[in-house]
Order: structure tokens, then C-alpha cells, then sequence
């Protein structure tokens, strides 16, 4: 028995804030948008910048997640897979998307709140006594 490997990992960008809305039956399902840059030199020592924008699905408890938590411009890793969608418009002309649909989300660069201000790290708190002693004594 042959088996096949359908696996995506990006980290980029978030372009707008994620948007959720519910299936029929009441699943949640958010969907963004992720650019990915990439900058490489030409063989004549050119720079170049590419930017690739991928759209990403996410269901269920991960879509409420999203949904909470990530905000345009916030730096993100998805782990998922690739998925093709195909469909008909009013005029009958055939679109196709590729997406990623998110099983894993990872926040990354600077934490923020739902008001997007930065969150300080744990232990930089404004007012906090530095005591000296690890928080783990082992």
C-alpha cells in the first residue's frame, strides 16, 4: 500500500484580520490571508523580493482561536495541507483556489492584546519587584 504526504508549513504575515462565520451546522470556520517574503541575490549580485500570499482555512476550535487571537500584520506560523476548491460563479465562469487548511497555528514575533498593543514578556511587568531567585530552582 502506497501512501501519499500532503503537508504545508509557512510562517508570514497576517494581510487582514481573520474573519469567522458558521457552517449550517454550526462549525465554526475562520479564514486570512498569510504573505510570505523571500529575498534572494540575482547571479549579477541583484537583490530581489518576492512576497507569496496564501489563503488559509481554519475549523472548529482552531478557527475560534484564530479568530481571538491574530490580527493583521502579526508574524504566524500554520502547519496544514494544501486543498484545491473548485466552483461555478453566477455567469457560470469556473474559478479555482488552493488553500491551506490549518490543523496547527503558532504565534510568533511580538505578543499583542485584542487592542493590538504589545504584551510585555513574563517578568518585565510595569511595578514588578525582580527578586533575584529563578523562578525554577532546578
Amino acid at each position: 500500500m502506497s501512501r501519499g504526504l500532503n503537508k504545508v508549513q509557512i510562517i508570514g504575515h497576517l494581510g487582514k484580520d481573520p474573519e469567522m462565520r458558521y457552517t449550517p451546522s454550526g462549525k465554526p470556520v475562520t479564514t486570512f490571508t498569510v504573505a510570505v517574503s523571500r529575498t534572494w541575490n540575482s547571479a549579477d549580485g541583484e537583490r530581489h523580493n518576492e512576497t507569496e500570499w496564501f489563503n488559509v482555512v481554519a475549523w472548529g476550535n482552531l478557527a475560534e482561536i484564530c479568530k481571538q487571537y491574530l490580527t493583521k500584520g502579526q508574524q504566524v506560523y500554520i502547519e496544514g495541507r494544501l486543498q484545491t476548491r473548485h466552483w461555478d460563479d453566477k455567469e457560470g465562469v469556473r474559478h479555482t483556489s488552493v488553500e491551506v487548511v490549518a490543523n496547527e497555528m503558532m504565534m510568533l514575533g511580538e505578543r499583542r492584546d485584542h487592542n493590538n498593543h504589545p504584551v510585555p514578556e513574563a517578568g518585565t511587568v510595569e511595578g514588578a519587584v525582580e527578586t533575584g531567585e529563578d523562578e525554577f530552582p532546578f
